[in-house]
């Protein structure tokens, strides 16, 4: 690779090792590779970096704030080590309770946080409530979410495959497709930079 083809180059650090995530990585950048970067070449380093939260956040705020950590140790290192990365992914699962006519309804969401190391977004993907006892194993009990959701399927390994999305869903959203849909929503400031702009118009219809 010659010096202009590396400047010309778009590296995006994800702060995970997981297919799942990366795949969904993967999708959303070809979906916005004309938009993020035309004519560049892009490169996805996947880099497993703790997120600093509990293996399933039982909050908006803890999913969010898992996110946005992996983004920072992922800085951190690019800074350290000299990476060129351009872009830096953090991605976290979790749930999100809220209480409706008295009952409490538990839901599972999945965060972004996207980074180009001056300034940061998040985006979410869509929530599906979990059953009762689903939510009662993991938000009451504290069992993680990847292993209860073996139980309750009678499977094993979901988490790297569909996820307790496909579960819930019937595989109508995967986990990788809950996590695209969140990552295009956190790029959306970087693609879409002139509805973002301060004191920018944006004109409906």
């Amino acid at each position: 690779m010659g010096e202009k083809d590396f400047v010309n180059d778009l590296f995006i650090a994800v702060g995970s090792a997981r297919k799942p995530k990366l795949a969904a990585v993967h999708e959303a950048i070809a979906a916005l590779a004309d938009t993020l970067a035309a004519g560049a070449a892009i490169e996805i380093i996947g880099v497993e970096v703790e997120s600093g939260v509990s293996h399933t956040p039982l909050s908006r705020e803890e999913s969010m704030r898992g996110a946005r950590q992996r983004v920072e140790k992922l800085q951190k290192m690019a800074q350290q080590e000299g990476k060129p990365w351009s872009y830096f992914v953090g991605l976290e699962g979790g749930l999100d309770s809220v209480m409706e006519y008295g009952e409490r309804r538990v839901f599972l969401e999945s965060w972004a946080y996207v980074s180009d190391g001056t300034r940061g977004h998040f985006g979410r993907s869509g929530a599906v409530e979990l059953p009762e006892a689903l939510a009662e194993e993991v938000f009451v009990k504290g069992t993680d979410l990847s292993v209860a959701i073996d139980q309750f399927a009678g499977e094993a390994g979901i988490r790297d495959a569909q996820g307790a999305w496909g579960v819930l869903s019937a595989n109508k959203i995967t986990r990788q497709e809950a996590f695209r849909v969140a990552l295009i929503a956190a790029f959306a400031p970087f693609f879409n930079s002139s509805a973002y702009r301060k004191g920018a118009v944006v004109k409906i219809g």
